[in-house]
Parts: structure tokens; C-alpha cells; sequence
């Protein structure tokens, strides 16, 4: 992060690039996951519609840190099917309308689209916590940054935090029974697998700490 205080346009820029370097490299591992409990394309579809996103983005040179973030939201919309191409897309989208016209973000910014995100998702796909989705990673991590923020931790502290209540969120949803998606017809039988959508949504915000955080943020566990 250049001052730390602050993402520009750019950082977050960066972010989205490396997400979608992430959903590339683990795009297997997500398919894994996801062919346990879903219809085996989770992986696939992120990365087809994060490199859509990286087409759309690409002429995109207005600073609007909003139109980047729908843009992305859009092209997810019109390019992944499955479930997580409308949640995500909403989860882009909302983020993005939550960041209009600003060219840069500090904490609080990230806090409220983040939270606007979430609500989105929540909204789509009428998912609760401990439905075994991707809201199981994204609703910890939002409480964790308004948490760090309130507490007057720095960005990269909050992105930190954030990003290790993501983890705890994913790791947590292994024992639930799905309530909600495809994996929710297997009943009983979805228990003891990783939700796949909370696994993405933790690399997401993962990608963020790591992105805008920089190498001078220590992880306060190893990488397993």
C-alpha cells in the first residue's frame, strides 16, 4: 500500500489482476472442492469470468475505483454460470455502487463496500450464516474489519484481521450441513466438506490484505 492509509485506483487494480491470478492457480483445488458437494465448476467458472473481468478492465483509465469494481460485477454477471457468477457479480456490483466516483479508499470506504457487498449476496441468494456459502467467509470478515477499524487499527492491521476471520469462516463451514445452493441436496451428506464459494471468498479477501498490505504485513499464522 503506497501510504497506508489508502488503496488508490491502481492498488485496486492490482487487487483485482491478483484475484484473478488466484482463481487461475486454484482453480483445480476449487473444483476439488467443489465436485464434492456441488456440480464440480466453481473453479472454472471464477477463472473464465475473472479473465472476462480483466478484458472488460483493461481500457478502463477513469480512476473510478466504482465503475472498476461494477465492471467487474457485470462482466461476472453476463460470463459465469452457476450459482456464483450472479453472487459474485452482485458482490462486485454492490461494492462498486458503494464506491462511486471515489479514487481512492481508505479503511472506512472498504468497510462500507465490503458491507454492501455482503448484504448484495445476502439479498441474491437469501443465504444466512451457517447456510454453509460464501457469506459463512465474507460476514466474519466484514465484522472483523469494522471491528479493527473501530478499534483504530491500521488498513493493513484491518485487511489482516479480516482476511484471518475469512479463513476461520471457510474452515468453520467443513462440519455444516448446506441449507442453501447445490450442495444443499445432499442433505446430510454435504457435512465434513469445504464450501467452495467460502474458499474463493477467503482468497478473495485474502488477495486484498496481500495486495494492499505488501510484504511489510507478517501473517500471524504459516500458509498450511
Amino acid at each position: 500500500m503506497h501510504d497506508g492509509v489508502t488503496v488508490s485506483y491502481d492498488d485496486v487494480l492490482r487487487w483485482i489482476q491478483t484475484f484473478a491470478a488466484t482463481m487461475a492457480e486454484q482453480r483445480q483445488y476449487l473444483t476439488r472442492l467443489d465436485s464434492a458437494i456441488g456440480d464440480a465448476d466453481h473453479g472454472i467458472n471464477m477463472d473464465r469470468g475473472m479473465q472476462a473481468a480483466l478484458a472488460k478492465v483493461d481500457g478502463l483509465a477513469d480512476g473510478d475505483i466504482g465503475a472498476l469494481l461494477k465492471t467487474v460485477g457485470m462482466a461476472l454477471v453476463s460470463t459465469v454460470g452457476g450459482a456464483g457468477g450472479p453472487l459474485y457479480g452482485t458482490l462486485f456490483l454492490q461494492m462498486g455502487m458503494a464506491t462511486t466516483n471515489k479514487s481512492e479508499l481508505g479503511p472506512d470506504d472498504w468497510r462500507a463496500a465490503l458491507d454492501a457487498g455482503l448484504q448484495g449476496v445476502q439479498m441474491r441468494g437469501k443465504a444466512e450464516p451457517g447456510d454453509k456459502t460464501m457469506v459463512d467467509a465474507l460476514t466474519p470478515a466484514r465484522d472483523a474489519l469494522s471491528a479493527a477499524v473501530a478499534d483504530g487499527a491500521s488498513f493493513d492491521e484491518a485487511l489482516r484481521r479480516s482476511a484471518a476471520a475469512a479463513e476461520d469462516g471457510m474452515q468453520a463451514t467443513i462440519p455444516l450441513v448446506a441449507r442453501k445452493g447445490r450442495a444443499s441436496y445432499l442433505g446430510e451428506r454435504s457435512a465434513g466438506h469445504q464450501d467452495p464459494g467460502a474458499t474463493s471468498s477467503y482468497l478473495l479477501l485474502r488477495t486484498a490484505a496481500d495486495t494492499w498490505g505488501g510484504a511489510a504485513a507478517p501473517t500471524d499464522k504459516e500458509e498450511s
